[in-house]
C-alpha cells in the first residue's frame, strides 16, 4: 500500500465510524457517489471513497490546480492499485471487468484490514452495483453492504426483467433480440424499447453476450443486499405515487422470475428502497472531483454571447461519443446554420472535424476538451442542451432548465431518452445530423413555451422542498439501517 493510504489510515485512530464508497471507475459514477458521501458525513460517518490509482492521481491533480474558498472535501479519497504495469483503468470495458474482478477484491480486502487494525471501524459498503465485486468482499468481512444504483430506477427495473424477457421469447439465454426490431413494454411502464436499445446491445456479438453475462453476475449479487440507494427522485416513474412519494419507500417489489434456468433464484428489488437523487442535486454549482481538466475560458466567452443563443453540446465521458463521420455531419451542419455552439469534443475524436473547421467557426462557436458542466448550464447564454442523455446531464438539464436535445448512444441512455421526449416532454431526439434536422430541431425546443413549463413543473418535483425533505429522510432510513446493525452507534 502506497505512502498516501498509510498516511490516511494512521488518522483512523479517531475515526471510529467509517462508511467505505465502492463507485464503479467512470465518472459518471464517481460523480454522484461523491454528493452521497457528502450527504453521509453530516450524520457524523466518515465517508472514504476508493478509486484506482490513476484516477486518483487525476483527481488530485486537477483539484490542485482548482481554487477552492469553501470547506474542506469531507470525503477522504483513497487509491488502489490499478491495473498491472501501470495500463491505468481508462482502457476498454472489459479490461476494467478484468481488473475488477481478478485484482480488486484483494486490494479492498487489505485497506478494511489495515483500517481496523489502525482503529477504525468500518460499519458499511456502499457499492455501486456496476463494481458488483466489493459485495462479495463486504460478504466475507461480515460487514453490511448497500447497494447504490447511479441511474433512474426504470433502468434497474428494466434489468431486473432479464428472466422474463428470456422466458417470453424476447431475447435469447445469452441476452440477443430473437427478433431483430421486436419492442417490449418496460416494466410497469407505458413506455416501449425496442430489443436493439438494450443496454448490453454495444459492440459486435461477442461483446453484448459478455455484457449481458456482467448483467447477469450484478443481478445474482445483489439479490442478498437488504438495502439500495438509487440517485432518483419519487415521481420518476409512474409506478410511483406522485401525491406521496413515501409510499413508495420500502415497497418490496417481486419482480417475474419464471425462468429459472437462467436465475436460479428469485430476483428481489431490495427491501427498503430509497431515493436520495435530491439531495445530490441540492447544490447549484457543487464542485465534485473531474478526471479531466477543465477549460474554465469557455464561462468568459459564454459571458460575450446573447441571452439563450448558444447550443452547448456534449457527449458524456464514458463511451466513444459519435463516430468520424457523424462529427463531421455535426461540425458542417453546425457551420451552415451559423449557430453559436459549445461543443465538448476530446482530442481523440476531433479528427472527424473537417479540415479548417475549427478556424472558420471561431467566431461562432468554442470547442473545449472538457467543460465545467454545471457551470455551462447555469449559464444564461445557453439555450439548449445536445446530450447523450446520461443520467446525470439529463437531472443537470432539469436542474438548471435547460431544454434537450436527445442524441442517445448506449447503455441507460435510451431509456433516458424516452422519459425525455415521451414521458416528461421536455425535448425531442434528433437522429441525424444534417443541417436540416438540426435546425428544425432547435427550433422546436428554445421556441416551445410549454417544455419550459414542464422543465419547471418536473425541478418541483425532483428537487422542490418536498423532493429534498424525502431524500432527507430516505437517507436518515439508511443511517438507522447502520445504526440496527452497531447497536453501540
Amino acid at each position: 500500500m502506497g505512502v498516501e493510504n498509510k498516511r490516511f489510515i494512521n488518522r483512523t485512530r479517531r475515526m471510529e465510524k467509517l462508511i467505505i464508497l465502492v463507485p464503479y471507475p467512470a465518472q459518471g459514477h464517481v460523480t454522484p457517489m461523491v454528493k452521497l458521501g457528502r450527504a453521509i458525513h453530516t450524520h457524523g460517518f466518515q465517508p472514504l471513497l476508493i478509486t484506482p490509482a490513476s484516477i486518483h492521481a487525476k483527481i488530485c491533480d486537477n483539484d490542485r490546480k482548482e481554487e477552492h474558498h469553501g470547506p474542506a472535501d469531507p470525503v477522504a479519497y483513497v487509491p488502489v492499485p490499478d491495473i498491472r504495469g501501470g495500463a491505468g483503468m481508462q482502457s476498454d470495458f472489459f479490461g476494467i471487468e478484468k481488473v475488477m474482478e481478478n485484482e480488486m477484491p484483494q486490494h479492498l480486502d487489505r485497506i478494511i484490514r489495515q483500517l481496523e487494525e489502525g482503529g477504525g471501524m468500518v460499519v458499511c459498503l456502499v457499492v455501486d452495483l456496476l463494481a458488483s465485486w466489493a459485495i462479495e468482499v463486504g460478504k466475507r468481512r461480515d460487514i453490511l453492504v448497500a447497494g447504490f444504483w447511479p441511474a433512474m430506477f426504470a433502468t434497474y427495473g428494466l434489468f431486473g426483467d432479464i428472466p422474463d424477457m428470456v422466458q417470453s421469447g424476447f431475447i435469447s439465454q445469452s441476452g440477443l433480440p430473437v427478433e431483430e426490431g421486436a419492442t417490449r413494454s418496460l416494466p410497469e411502464q407505458p413506455l416501449m424499447i425496442n430489443a436493439q436499445e438494450l443496454p448490453w446491445m454495444i459492440g459486435d456479438l461477442t461483446c453484448r453476450q459478455a455484457r449481458f453475462q456482467f448483467w447477469i453476475r450484478i443481478l445474482h449479487r445483489s439479490a442478498s443486499l437488504s438495502c439500495l440507494l438509487v440517485n432518483s427522485f419519487s415521481g420518476e416513474a409512474r409506478c410511483w405515487d406522485d401525491e406521496d412519494p413515501q409510499n413508495a419507500m420500502g415497497r418490496n417489489i417481486l419482480l417475474n422470475t419464471s425462468s429459472k434456468t437462467l436465475l436460479p433464484h428469485q430476483i428481489l428489488i431490495p427491501p427498503t428502497l430509497l431515493l436520495v437523487g435530491a439531495l445530490n442535486m441540492q447544490a447549484q454549482a457543487d464542485t465534485t472531483p473531474s478526471f479531466w481538466d477543465q477549460d474554465d475560458g469557455c464561462l468568459r466567452w459564454l459571458d460575450k454571447q446573447r441571452s439563450s443563443s448558444v447550443l452547448y453540446i456534449s457527449f458524456g465521458s464514458w463511451v466513444s461519443p459519435i463516430s468520424e463521420a457523424q462529427t463531421k455531419s455535426l461540425a458542417s451542419a453546425l457551420e451552415a446554420t451559423m449557430q453559436p455552439f459549445l461543443w465538448v469534443l476530446g482530442s481523440n475524436w476531433r479528427h472527424g472535424l473537417p479540415e479548417g473547421f475549427i478556424n472558420r467557426v471561431s467566431n461562432q462557436g468554442k470547442l473545449v476538451f472538457w467543460a465545467p458542466q454545471t457551470q455551462v448550464l447555469q449559464h444564461e447564454a445557453v439555450g439548449c442542451f445536445l446530450s447523450h442523455c446520461g443520467w446525470n446531464s439529463t437531472i443537470e438539464a432539469i436542474q438548471f432548465q435547460k431544454k434537450l436535445l436527445c442524441y442517445p448512444i448506449a447503455g441507460d441512455q435510451f431509456i433516458n431518452c424516452k422519459f425525455v421526449v415521451d414521458v416528461w416532454k421536455i425535448g425531442m431526439r434528433v437522429h441525424c445530423f444534417q443541417q436540416k434536422d438540426l435546425e428544425e430541431g432547435i427550433q422546436m425546443v428554445t421556441g416551445n413555451d410549454e417544455m419550459g413549463s414542464r422543465l419547471a413543473k418536473l425541478k418541483e418535483i425532483f428537487m422542490g422542498r418536498k423532493a429534498i425533505s424525502g431524500a432527507a429522510n430516505s437517507l436518515a432510513v439508511f443511517i438507522r439501517h447502520i445504526q440496527n446493525r452497531h447497536k453501540h452507534l
